[in-house]
């Protein structure tokens, strides 16, 4: 996979910030920037032997079905069987990108006897079975902090719950932090400051304090490690969560303010230990910040970018040259006051890029229904029937602000914009594998349901020529639910070809056509206008370069030159562009382009 590219010339970013698809006529090719360095190693994992046996089965660690989507989300499991089939599907259909659902940091309450409360105030009994010398694992603690001084105290407790293991690295002080075994489960005690700093004295006796008690539950056996020992095996990178800070109660979109110095030593904890046992992983790509924001406008101000800004100085000192990727969420909807325009959405881009982050990966919220699938031609019709549910029966200009390809289109104008300006970001996009309902939910909670691959074919097209990868939430579930799956259909149909860019190219002082996408090999393009058609077979007329360097492109992706007349097409009249091949596949979605002279 390519990691690294070189970067979007002015010559195409022209284009970028346009309606239009087509370019004008130019022999000039683009010239270069400099690439975003904020980014996993160009080298890409190879797996380590074609096939591996453990207890779970025999493993085949050879692709199958290469598809446009080469990462997705999963979520933890407890039986590791279960992983090692997923990524062996992953695999499978292409992906080489894992990317881990986490857990989060939450503020309980404590008993009169030292019991930590659920939220609803009963004993929670996760940590029933956390005790030292007869004591609470949290009376315990207090125990400890009034031996060096007597009125230490606690003031906060928090909890995280994981499956993870970690070393002792985990822990600054470890006359008062400590591991404790209790049967199936592993406790780790930590104390911290509230303002998230960590004293490297680890005074605790000299001067009275109030203290927070970060009490994790995690698993004897590091979940963590055995992923990262399969990632190995398939030549996958993994992308671990951080966790996740707790909500505002009255405001659940955002990150609590007064949890976020606690939030920053765990993270600092969790990532000094991955810093001394995975830090020369090759299969660590990064880390995840699982904390969504909507992008808008008014991004700057959310106190959540302030979790982001922090975790990523952590990132960068503990695990240099290991990004952070995030992945905010779009409203495009017109009838919801907090939908945003393509302009709104591309400053808030731009207000992540601030924090540091190194890979923004806006989910197209197609899924959702909060962002229609469309062309600018087809504004006025109806919007997809799987849409109502969300939007109601209007077309696309009443219900949502812009489409997808809009909004892609603005935040890789912004993306270059910070480039230019120093910051280092690349651009993914994930595509949502679910529609907003179906008759049999795919999720255990709420109403989504199973897409096609119809459809998640033509939001690759929407998508694909502004990104650097494409990803999607999310396996579990979503793509393997049904009959056929998404998993299924995939499998049979990978090779169909899938447009994501056409430009006006002239060559070798003749006119022509450049077509951008997946499995364009033996391919014959078509252009359809109204009062003409025309076909061009690649091999005989044309080019194909299976791997261009000149531009950073999805892996996969290539790129086909015909010779094509675009005098015969009126001006302003919009064509349709697309792909099919020997077998009779064709593109599912073709591009809609026009010439503006």
């Amino acid at each position: 996979m390519r990691w690294l590219f070189l970067v979007v010339g002015a010559a195409i970013l022209a284009v970028v910030a346009t309606v239009i698809i087509v370019l004008p006529p130019s022999d000039k090719a683009a010239a270069p920037s400099p690439a975003a360095v904020a980014t996993p190693t160009k080298t890409e994992p190879t797996p380590a032997v074609s096939e591996f046996t453990d207890p779970c089965g025999t493993f085949d660690t050879g692709e199958k079905a290469p598809y446009a989507v080469t990462g997705y989300w999963i979520t933890p499991k407890s039986n590791p069987c279960t992983w090692r089939k997923q990524l062996q599907e992953i695999h499978r259909v292409g992906g080489d990108t894992i990317i881990r659902i986490g857990y989060g940091l939450q503020f309980r309450n404590v008993s009169g006897s030292g019991e930590i409360l659920d939220r609803d105030g009963t004993p929670d009994s996760l940590y029933k079975a956390c005790e030292q010398d007869g004591l609470s694992c949290h009376d315990a603690a207090e125990r400890d902090l009034k031996e060096a001084n007597p009125d230490n105290r606690i003031g906060r407790t928090y909890v995280y719950r994981t499956d993870e293991s970690f070393g002792k690295d985990l822990f600054r002080c470890p006359q008062l932090e400590q591991t404790i075994e209790a049967g199936k489960r592993t406790y780790f005690r930590l104390i911290t400051q509230a303002d998230g700093s960590d004293d490297a004295t680890c005074d605790f006796s000299s001067k009275a304090r109030s203290y927070d008690l970060i009490l994790v539950t995690g698993s004897p056996t590091d979940s963590l490690t055995q992923l990262l020992d399969l990632a190995d095996q398939f030549g996958m990178r993994v992308f671990p969560a951080l966790p996740l800070a707790p909500r505002d109660s009255k405001m659940r979109i955002r990150a609590e303010k007064r949890h976020l110095g606690t939030l920053t030593t765990l993270t600092r904890r969790i990532l000094q230990d991955y810093g001394v046992r995975f830090a020369d992983r090759e299969s660590l790509g990064g880390v995840y910040q699982p904390f969504e924001v909507q992008m808008a406008s008014t991004l700057a101000t959310n106190p959540t970018l302030e979790v982001y800004a922090d975790q990523h100085t952590i990132v960068e000192q503990e695990l240099p040259g290991k990004p952070i990727l995030i992945s905010p969420y779009m409203d495009a909807r017109q009838r919801v006051p907090f939908g945003q325009t393509p302009k709104q959405v591309a400053e808030g881009f731009k207000a992540l890029v601030k924090t540091g982050v190194g890979i923004i990966a806006p989910q197209d919220s197609r899924g959702t229904g909060k962002v229609g699938l469309y062309w600018p031609d087809e504004r006025d019709s109806e919007v997809d029937e799987r849409l109502r549910s969300m939007v109601g029966e209007s077309t696309y200009a009443t219900a949502y602000h812009g489409s997808t390809r809009d909004y892609y289109r603005e935040m890789a104008a912004a993306r270059q914009e910070m480039l230019d300006s120093g910051h280092q970001v690349q651009l993914w996009a994930n595509v949502e594998a679910f529609e907003p309902s179906g008759k049999e939910p795919c999720a255990p909670q709420g109403t989504r349901g199973k897409t096609d691959k119809e459809r998640l074919d033509k939001a690759v097209t929407m998508a694909g020529r502004y990104v650097q990868k494409i990803v999607s939430y999310m396996w579990s579930d979503f793509m393997t639910c049904g009959n056929p799956s998404l998993e299924e259909e995939i499998t049979k149909d990978w090779q169909r070809p899938i447009a994501v860019d056409a430009i006006r190219r002239p060559r070798d002082g003749r006119d022509g056509l450049e077509v951008r996408g997946y499995n364009l090999k033996d391919g014959t393009v078509t252009v359809q206008w109204p009062g003409g058609t025309s076909e061009m077979v690649v091999a005989s007329v044309g080019s194909l370069d299976e791997d261009p360097i000149e531009e950073e492109l999805p892996d996969g992706m290539a790129t086909a030159w015909v010779p094509f007349d675009w005098s015969q097409v009126p001006a302003g009249q919009w064509v349709r562009i697309g792909v099919k091949l020997p077998s009779g596949q064709t593109t599912s979605e073709p591009l809609h382009v026009r010439i503006v002279t």
